[in-house]
């Protein structure tokens, strides 16, 4: 197959990341298909994850997983997918990853967060004069921390264009199917929603 023809999503890890944050959405470009379609030779994405160093990142839980890249030797980026989780506290502090994002956000066809991945987007204002969404426990916080994003409480998408954030934790699988229907159609979207038995609720 060329890996060419297909969307390029890159995932961003790193330690104490939110497992469900970012292997839903995985899940979600993984079995992406056209309606009708089971095969390989059918995918819509080619998904890869993404680490500061290469290492193994210790996610939330214990869960141990191997980046397939480092931000210093990935392929080009159609879509970057920030996830949340513990570890954002953190590195919200990291000047080099936040750098990377920034760099990213300039040549990406779409940017997104999930859960709390709205920190980082937000520390290098990316998500300025933009509404915004995140985990529910974070919204007040993130008011008051960037007074710049008008935070947008009790949904689960919210997409600004080229910026797309959603909620907390499960609520990365309905941004994500949101953007298959956005780049391949509602049909797309709903396809793969039955392919994983999830009950998508429609935008």
């Amino acid at each position: 197959m060329n890996q060419q023809q297909l969307i390029t999503v890159g995932i961003l890890i790193f330690d104490d990341v939110e497992v469900l944050d970012f292997c839903g959405p995985f899940e979600v470009f993984s079995v992406a298909r056209p309606p009708g379609e089971h095969s390989d030779d059918a995918r819509l994405f080619h998904v890869i994850t993404i680490a500061e160093e290469d290492m193994i990142i210790t996610c939330r839980g214990g869960l141990l997983v191997k980046p397939h890249y480092t931000i210093d030797n990935h392929p080009s980026l159609d879509i970057l997918l920030v996830p949340g989780g513990q570890g954002t506290r953190r590195e919200r502090h990291n000047a080099r990853l936040l750098d990377w994002i920034m760099q990213q956000d300039r040549h990406t066809h779409l940017t997104t967060s999930v859960c709390t991945g709205a920190f980082l987007l937000a520390e290098r204002g990316l998500l300025d004069q933009h509404r915004a969404t995140t985990h529910w426990n974070s919204i007040e916080w993130m008011r008051g921390t960037y007074p710049a994003i008008e935070m947008v409480a009790d949904v689960r998408v919210v997409d600004e264009g080229h910026i797309i954030t959603s909620a907390g934790i499960s609520a990365g699988i309905d941004m994500s199917l949101h953007v298959v229907s956005r780049l391949h159609g509602i049909e797309a979207a709903k396809w793969t929603a039955r392919r994983m038995e999830y009950d998508w609720k429609v935008d």
